[in-house]
Parts: structure tokens; C-alpha cells; sequence
């Protein structure tokens, strides 16, 4: 994540939405919000993540894809999509899921995280266009 908002010349603080890979296992959703954490700092807790595998399961190959189009609609439409039957978290996982409701929000920088197996992880950072070039 650290890399992608440096390629993307952003600050984490720009980000306000993160497609996690989210696959609702302890060990997995664990250390990607620790990793969160690592990168966000403070703003961890301020920024909007969900898993559209809460609602659709996991694509497999096609799931970073799909946590693509979720981020262009996110910052498309203002809207960000919920993570669905999130009622017991782990006390780890305390960060901002979006938990069960979506949520209406200006969404001008997104990333998606997708990490696969075998330790080959990629984000990519999506941004609204802008006009003027800022």
C-alpha cells in the first residue's frame, strides 16, 4: 500500500476508501489491518474499508478485479459498498468496515487490495479525474 500511494504521489491521508482483500478469516483480515494500521497511522481510523466478498464470496483470479470496478463505482457514484454480515469482529479488526449499511461519502481516492497465494499482493490506487490537474 505504502508503494502504490508512492507511485500514485499521494498521502495516505488522501485515501478515503479501501477495497480490502477482506476474506473473513482471523488470520488473514488480521494482518491486513494491521498492515493498515502500518501504512494509515491515525488515519486508519478514519478512512472507510470494506470487502465485496461479503457479498459475493471469493472470485479467486477475478476478485482484484472485481475490487477494481468497486473502487471506480465507489468514487463514481459517492457511494461505499457495506461489508455484510460483519457482527463479530475480531477486537483487532477495529477499524471503520462500513459494517452491514452503505454509506453515502465522497470517495475521491480509492485503492484496492488483492493478495494471493504464495505471498503475491498487489494494490492498485484509483483516483477521481480532475480537470484541473490538481
Amino acid at each position: 500500500m505504502r508503494l502504490a500511494l508512492q507511485d500514485a504521489r499521494l498521502r495516505p491521508e488522501d485515501v478515503d476508501y479501501i477495497c480490502a482483500h477482506g476474506t473473513s478469516t482471523p488470520l488473514n483480515d488480521v494482518t491486513e489491518t494491521k498492515a493498515i494500521k502500518a501504512v494509515f497511522g491515525e488515519h486508519a481510523y478514519r478512512v472507510a474499508v470494506s470487502s465485496p466478498k461479503s457479498m459475493i464470496g471469493h472470485l479467486v483470479g477475478a476478485a482484484g478485479a472485481v475490487s477494481g470496478v468497486v473502487c471506480a463505482l465507489a468514487i463514481r457514484d459517492g457511494v461505499v459498498p457495506p461489508t455484510i454480515n460483519l457482527e463479530h469482529p475480531d477486537p483487532e479488526c477495529d477499524l471503520d468496515y462500513v459494517p452491514n449499511v452503505r454509506r453515502e461519502m465522497p470517495v475521491r481516492v480509492a485503492i484496492a487490495n488483492a493478495f494471493g497465494f504464495g505471498g503475491q499482493n498487489a494494490v492498485a490506487v484509483f483516483r477521481a479525474y480532475d480537470e484541473a490537474g490538481d
